[in-house]
């Protein structure tokens, strides 16, 4: 059976779904209403939902764990047709508030998996250390967005922030990844515009390019961590492959919307990349680049060699970014008293599985 949510509108005409306004109706369904059974489906004939119930399944997710913070930061445990497991964070951006005499809903991100595992092998990187297994298809991917809408019963115009940060590099599923945020961004689907993703990646310089050349309008945030090639590599062995430089050039052929930035996401770690020679280096290395630097607290897990930094050193890196001209955040942590590390959810689920 296929997966219905792999499908643009066009694909389905091929498969021999007919008329194209049926398309429409199932799309309002399934993405709209958040049905995952055809037989729900009132207005579609008897006949085309048999056919259909044959063919598709809807929600390629089965929920096995949940778990929420104290900040309202959510980690959902995913279980797939093939029993691996992945990773989707839902993040409370802002609550709801009242902003010149206004109510305003909170706000939310979706933090999406592309990969079971990786393949990358970050050194930091608590999913690394499981390995790469699969590629998520378009419909898993797809589907983790969609689940966040039907779980919390959102509004369908409910907008949400959409970034490809959970498990996986999402370039090196390049052809699902693309698939996928055409699928979320269709207006009869999930209506949530390009603008509002995000793609992060740890550097595949020649993708970065080939994602630009589609024009997509999506974001893109690039997992620096490093400004050196030598601790770079120490850091993510994809660096030997394509080193800081050819990433840089990359990002500048890359199209921002005038008003976006492209985000360098620094990961801090104590004693290894918190120094102000590295500031000092990261704003030489941004020079032209219209940019956002995002300080994250490295988020410990069990076993990793790797420390937080202090609250004073990651204020101290910031105001010299900020000195010098370049928009720098410090990303508060989120559910850092769950699971919150990347893949730690799905390491606990696997250890208990394998006693």
């Amino acid at each position: 059976m296929k997966c219905f949510m792999e499908y643009l509108p066009e694909k389905l005409l091929e498969l021999g779904i007919q008329p194209k306004f049926r398309i429409k109706q199932l799309y309002n369904w399934v993405y709209r209403k958040y049905v995952d059974d055809f037989e729900k489906m009132s207005n579609i004939p008897k006949d085309l939902r048999k056919k259909l119930k044959k063919e598709f399944y809807i929600n390629p997710l089965e929920l096995i764990n949940h778990e929420i913070a104290s900040d309202g930061t959510e980690k959902f445990l995913f279980k797939l047709n093939d029993n691996h497991t992945i990773e989707t964070v839902l993040i409370k951006m802002k609550d709801d508030r009242v902003e010149n005499g206004k109510k305003k809903e909170a706000k939310y991100t979706v933090c999406v998996s592309t990969q079971v595992g990786c393949k990358v092998g970050c050194a930091f990187c608590l999913t690394a250390k499981g390995g790469f297994v699969r590629n998520l298809s378009a419909g898993e991917i797809v589907a983790q967005v969609w689940f966040m809408k039907k779980f919390k019963n959102f509004d369908e115009n409910k907008a949400l922030n959409v970034v490809f940060m959970g498990m996986g590099e999402p370039l090196d599923n390049y052809n699902n990844l693309v698939k996928a945020i055409k699928i979320i961004a269709h207006t009869n689907g999930l209506n949530i515009a390009p603008r509002r993703q995000t793609v992060s990646t740890s550097g595949i310089a020649p993708k970065i390019k080939k994602l630009g050349e589609e024009n997509l309008g999506v974001n893109l945030a690039i997992s620096l961590h490093a400004v050196d090639d030598k601790l770079r590599e120490q850091l993510i062995p994809l660096n030997k492959a394509y080193n800081i430089q050819s990433v840089i050039e990359a990002i500048r052929e890359f199209p921002i919307d005038k008003r976006k930035k492209v985000m360098f996401e620094y990961l801090v770690i104590k004693d290894v990349n918190d120094n102000l020679d590295s500031a000092k280096k990261l704003v030489k290395l941004l020079n032209g680049i219209p940019s956002k630097v995002n300080l994250i607290y490295f988020n410990p897990y069990p076993g990793s060699p790797f420390k937080r930094p202090d609250e004073e050193t990651m204020k101290k890196f910031q105001r010299y970014l900020l000195d010098r001209g370049i928009t720098c955040t410090i990303r508060q942590s989120k559910g850092i008293d769950i699971s919150a590390a990347c893949g730690q959810l799905r390491e606990k689920e696997l250890k208990e599985n394998n006693g």
